[in-house]
């Protein structure tokens, strides 16, 4: 069953303590409905050490993802899954220790209101909420009404304009989500020479936790992008190994080994 002491509290808070403590942040991503038993994985990533867990609610046109994610979605919603039986699945949940954060397009939100939305996440003790396609000017509804409960975290690109992301930094809740490239998720072979521009540029307006994302894959990425930001977002190369068949326990050693680089940073 939920856990209502942490379903009540916050991502930034919990964040920010973690990352108070000298800790680099950890945060990989599953989809949700993902496989039969998914809801392992999340056991499996927070005995490996995340700082929080993002549950993408599957949908059928995701616009910012690459193919892996892509991919991702697409199992999920051939098995079944929609977001009403993936917050069934979270609601079950013993507690992890760490905040869940939802991610998911804003046509999900739409769907149920913005209102009722925010209400169901919190009943399944998502304390956070990612939507990629929300821009900051049109994001003051959402805000407002996730207030009580959900924190809305904005996403900040290389090609934003220092007034947007000012805003942004302001806005946001719970953390900055720092894309590190122009362009979709998805692994890479190193990490963008934009994203320590990019931190560095958020850092200036705010002391809210900065995760950066896109294109995290290695222990040698997370370690470099560790020098930059206070964390890291990892999804494509735990969702490439999903859909490789990787179980829990193979996921828990490789998220395990990116712990570790983080910790050496």
């Amino acid at each position: 069953m939920t856990n209502p002491t942490l379903a009540a509290g916050t991502v930034e808070h919990h964040l920010r303590a973690r990352r108070d403590a000298g800790r680099g942040l950890l945060m990989p991503y599953v989809t949700g409905g993902i496989t039969p038993g998914w809801t392992d994985y999340l056991r499996a990533f927070a005995a490996a050490g995340a700082d929080a867990i993002e549950v993408g609610l599957p949908f059928s046109d995701p616009t910012l993802d690459g193919v892996t994610i892509q991919q991702a979605n697409d199992t999920a919603l051939a098995r079944g899954a929609s977001t009403r039986r993936i917050l069934a699945d979270l609601a079950e949940l013993p507690d992890l220790g760490v905040p869940l954060v939802a991610s998911t397009y804003y046509n999900l939100v739409l769907h149920d209101g913005d209102e009722a939305f925010c209400a169901a996440l919190r009943r399944a003790g998502v304390s956070g909420l990612i939507v990629p396609d929300l821009p900051v000017h049109e994001a003051g509804e959402l805000t407002e009404v996730a207030a009580a409960g959900i924190e809305l975290v904005l996403l900040a690109s290389p090609a934003t304009p220092e007034p947007r992301l000012e805003e942004i930094s302001r806005r946001s809740r719970g953390f900055v989500y720092a894309v590190s490239l122009m362009g979709t998720t998805g692994e890479r072979a190193g990490l963008a020479a934009s994203a320590a521009e990019l931190t560095a540029r958020i850092r200036r307006g705010t002391d809210r936790p900065v995760l950066l994302g896109f294109g995290i894959s290695t222990p040698d990425q997370a370690r470099e992008a560790g020098r930059h930001a206070d964390g890291v977002v990892v999804g494509a190369a735990v969702m490439r190994r999903v859909l490789d068949g990787a179980g829990p326990d193979d996921l828990l050693a490789f998220l395990a080994t990116l712990r570790r680089a983080l910790d050496q940073e």
